[in-house]
């Protein structure tokens, strides 16, 4: 007896404890909890995450693809209010648009020990055309505070049978429990690739099912008839996903996430031809460059060649006419903002109007290049943003740049960037390798990140008083992408918001005279200058005085917290810094201790830091150097990279002391 009562007293606990995930089943439980138990620093947690995406039969058009969406997340603290914010990208091409349909949200609170429900109204709902081809709908949830929950779901029909979006299990928050359904009749042949460090294990099976066609007789008469066939299922289900913990240096970490993706290889309806999607990064090429907004738009002649004739007409010289056409193009279209291989309004009309979109402004380019003599190619790539494409796809790319090959070198162009120069591509494009596309659609894959050294070099001469303070004059030096970056954060902003933002960046510097050449000439560096005035650099300490000899110079936090990382570090292009300083001593001061000169390095020459200082009389010289020499570098060097950094932190702010004559 005593055994019967315990274990009914164990069904009803559970029962009672048991997470319950359909729609609007929020308990108290999930309200009061206060922190995710597995890991305490996460904002907010999806308590729970539905998918099921399938095909539907729908007379006269035929199949369509339906995703269904219910998703329930936990807000700890005002960090995680970003997650009551949810967006989706909907395509649109051709009169044929995907629809988001039957939304149903609602934010959860507790409210003296009852559970209060905010319904989502229609004027927390958005929609935004983000290009030609995609419209954004984004919702935010009403009523959040920290301890809400928020739920929602809802479903999206696509006319794009090819277009199934990646099943991601693995966000920048945990996840307790994922439930994820792919169902596609047999006439659909899919490939599958996986991503990310999580073991998943998906269930297969297969169904009958079957689709009532209706047809007329020659009389006029309809009648109905049902064809069955086999539908595979593949099922997924998880429980307490790790997040994804994000680091600098990573070009996107979503290409990290745990994820799969489902390719439409192929269809084979019934007493029909096979028809091929994109099975090899050859069909993806040829697709892309047949397409009218790609091959046609690129081989468009009649409306810019009087105009580059008469700019080359005195030049032979084939990076100098490769120059002319550069900066011609990039001071005579402006870009609109919008990515994308294929044309929106066509190369003619982008001409005409000065404004075009990345595929305007890049065929073009490439078309008048190889309109003056020169071996030029466009170039796909997928943006930083994007992601990289690791499998044959027409969405893998977002935009297209524009290649040249001479004999003394190969030279890629953007002209969307006023301060991109030849080989020196806007940050964004920096991701991976680019795919080449010769005539006819072949294709050959090149690498984005560049070679080129990028150098910041800075001189600072300073002298610091008896009270701590250090006044002086700053000047620096920057190149290509150092130059490039500095160039875009400068040139169209307020000069006084953009000094505020320097001198808050340094903790208080009091900037004066500031000063920038060569902002607009990209054929010589950024050379930036100012007089400047920093309090409290120094701790004055009975008759001692110490202080770092890089002063707000110096590096204070390790970039790297991970203990380990599974993916690379990127830092976008090789990079070298040198500081140099000289500074006066205070009178009545001595030099008592130095710090000693040393040198670092990283393993197969991917990096080094070398610190030489000294000093004689009143004066004292340091010079830096930080030498970064890949834009990329593979996670097994992680340790050892996080190390190099705390050693090279750790040498600049080693102290110099002074003592009283």
């Amino acid at each position: 007896m005593k055994l019967t009562s315990l274990l009914v007293t164990l069904c009803f606990s559970l029962t009672v404890f048991a997470q319950d995930y359909h729609f609007g089943k929020v308990s108290k439980e999930e309200l009061q909890e206060k922190f995710n138990p597995l890991d305490s620093s996460a904002s907010a947690t999806y308590l729970y995450k539905h998918r099921k995406s399938y095909y539907e039969y729908v007379e006269p058009s035929g199949f369509r693809l339906i995703t269904e969406i219910h998703e329930r997340i936990k807000i700890y603290n005002q960090e995680g209010f970003d997650y009551a914010t949810k967006s989706n990208r909907l395509s649109t091409s051709g009169g044929s648009d995907e629809e988001l349909r039957n939304l149903k949200a609602y934010t959860y609170n507790l409210i003296d020990g009852k559970i209060e429900e905010t319904k989502l109204s229609k004027d927390g709902i958005f929609k935004t055309e983000l290009s030609k081809y995609t419209n954004e709908y984004k919702f935010t949830m009403p009523n959040i505070k920290a301890g809400s929950i928020v739920e929602y779901k809802y479903r999206i029909n696509s006319p794009f049978i090819y277009n199934v979006d990646e099943f991601v299990f693995q966000h920048s928050i945990p996840v307790k429990k994922i439930e994820a359904r792919f169902e596609a009749p047999e006439y659909f042949n899919f490939k599958e690739s996986t991503r990310g460090y999580l073991m998943i294990t998906p269930k297969r099976s297969s169904q009958t099912d079957k689709i009532k066609l209706t047809s007329r007789t020659s009389i006029g008469r309809s009648y109905s008839e049902d064809l069955a066939f086999k539908k595979n299922i593949i099922e997924f289900d998880l429980k307490d996903v790790p997040a994804l913990k994000d680091e600098p240096y990573v070009n996107n970490i979503n290409n990290y996430k745990s994820s799969v993706k489902f390719e439409l290889s192929y269809t084979k309806y019934p007493d029909s031809p096979l028809k091929s999607y994109s099975t090899t990064w050859t069909d993806v090429v040829k697709t892309i460059y047949d397409n009218s907004n790609f091959g046609a738009e690129l081989n468009k002649k009649g409306y810019f060649e009087d105009d580059i004739d008469a700019l080359i007409s005195t030049v032979s010289n084939p990076q100098e006419r490769t120059a002319l056409i550069f900066n011609y193009v990039k001071n005579r279209v402006k870009w609109n903002g919008y990515y994308g291989y294929g044309t929106d309004d066509g190369v003619r009309k982008a001409y005409k109007e000065q404004v075009g979109n990345a595929a305007e402004i890049n065929l073009m380019l490439t078309a008048m290049l190889k309109h003056a003599g020169l071996t030029a190619y466009p170039v796909l790539v997928s943006t930083r943003q994007h992601g990289v494409p690791l499998f044959p796809t027409l969405e893998g790319y977002n935009y297209v740049v524009s290649y040249v090959k001479l004999t003394d070198g190969d030279i890629l162009l953007d002209a969307t960037s006023r301060f991109s120069t030849p080989n020196v591509l806007p940050f964004r494009t920096l991701n991976w390798k680019g795919r080449v596309i010769a005539e006819a659609g072949g294709s050959t894959l090149m690498d984005l990140y560049p070679k080129q050294i990028s150098e910041n070099t800075i001189f600072l001469m300073g002298s610091l008083a008896d009270n701590g303070d250090l006044s002086g004059g700053y000047r620096s030096i920057k190149k290509s992408h150092k130059a490039l970056s500095f160039r875009e954060r400068f040139v169209d902003v307020d000069r006084d918001d953009f000094i505020e933002r320097l001198e808050n960046k340094y903790d208080g510097l009091e900037i004066s005279d500031y000063d920038v050449k060569n902002e607009l000439d990209l054929g010589k560096p950024v050379v930036e200058s100012y007089k400047f005035v920093k309090e409290s650099q120094a701790d004055i300490i009975g008759d001692k005085m110490y202080f770092s000899p890089l002063f707000f110079l110096r590096t204070i936090n390790n970039p790297f917290k991970l203990s380990e990382r599974e993916f690379p570090v990127d830092f976008g292009y090789p990079s070298q810094t040198n500081s140099k300083l000289v500074v006066n001593i205070p009178e009545g001061y001595k030099i008592e201790s130095l710090p000693e000169s040393s040198a670092i390095e990283l393993p197969d020459n991917l990096g080094k830091f070398v610190y030489h200082i000294s000093g004689a009389g009143n004066k004292i010289q340091l010079s830096v150097s930080h030498d970064i020499n890949s834009a990329i570098i593979n996670p097994a060097y992680y340790g050892t990279l996080k190390a190099y950094f705390a050693q090279m932190i750790e040498k600049e702010n080693e102290q110099i002391v002074l003592s009283r004559i």
